[in-house]
């Protein structure tokens, strides 16, 4: 059995992880930026880790010991056209999705790199290939987080790490639902709101999605780098698809 660290553990796809590789008996290290809200989430151990801070970063992994699966879940979104959305908010959704999870990965490779083995898990996103109205800032963080896991995966498979993404459609969690919202009544873009909720289609249930990663965590054999995840994948890359040099537009805009 591994020893599994999970990052954004305290709730929707990172404590249906927990639950179900801790129910295959991994030994699962559950992590979040509250340790409080770790309390109740099945695990061998918790630790506090904040995954934008490096401090934080270093002294979960010496406290977490042998790490041989990393799976990098902490993640938000936002909801905002492009032209107003605040750039801090850009800058915070880069810190935690995209760097934040680099940050892990460098804290946790040169111990597998020692040891000749390890996997690095990363949840990504259909939007990690495709742009959405209003969710494009997010899209942004998970395009630069696929080009980081597929660099990483070039340059350490040498050293007999695997690298994976999983790219999922939607997941019924209530991430999308916690999502900030900076569209005011009187931003030009507010007709769009409405339509975002038709890119959500077919969403996977957390416990669907969870037992997807953990079979592939324990395939030694087929190991892909992309795993999309969810029916909703093909209608989304259908609708991009036509033409292919323009941009993806799913539905007519209710201006």
């Amino acid at each position: 059995m591994a020893r599994i660290l999970i990052t954004g553990a305290s709730r929707g796809i990172g404590r249906g992880l927990a639950a179900e590789l801790t129910g295959r008996g991994h030994e699962v290290i559950a992590s979040a930026r509250s340790l409080s809200s770790l309390a109740e989430v099945p695990a061998a151990a918790r630790v506090q880790l904040d995954v934008t801070d490096p401090a934080s970063v270093a002294s979960a992994i010496a406290n977490a010991g042998q790490v041989d699966v990393l799976v990098s879940n902490a993640g938000a979104t936002v909801r905002a056209p492009l032209e107003t959305v605040p750039l801090d908010e850009v800058l915070r959704l880069f810190e935690l999705n995209t760097l934040g999870a680099l940050r892990v990965a460098q804290a946790v490779l040169p111990q597998m790199r020692a040891r000749g083995n390890g996997r690095l898990v990363f949840i990504s996103s259909v939007l990690g290939k495709i742009v959405a109205p209003l969710v494009a800032p997010y899209s942004a963080s998970k395009f630069a987080l696929e080009a980081i896991a597929e660099g990483l995966a070039i340059e350490t498979r040498h050293f007999g790490v695997k690298v994976q993404l999983f790219e999922p459609g939607a997941v019924a969690s209530g991430g999308a639902e916690q999502a900030k919202v900076f569209l005011g009544d009187d931003n030009p873009y507010r007709p769009l709101l409405d339509q975002v909720g038709g890119f959500r289609l077919a969403p996977v249930s957390v416990e669907d999605f969870s037992r997807i990663v953990a079979d592939a965590v324990e395939d030694d054999i087929n190991v892909p780098f992309r795993t999309p995840v969810g029916e909703a994948i093909g209608q989304l890359q259908a609708r991009k698809a036509a033409p292919e040099d323009e941009p993806f537009v799913a539905a007519p805009l209710a201006w």
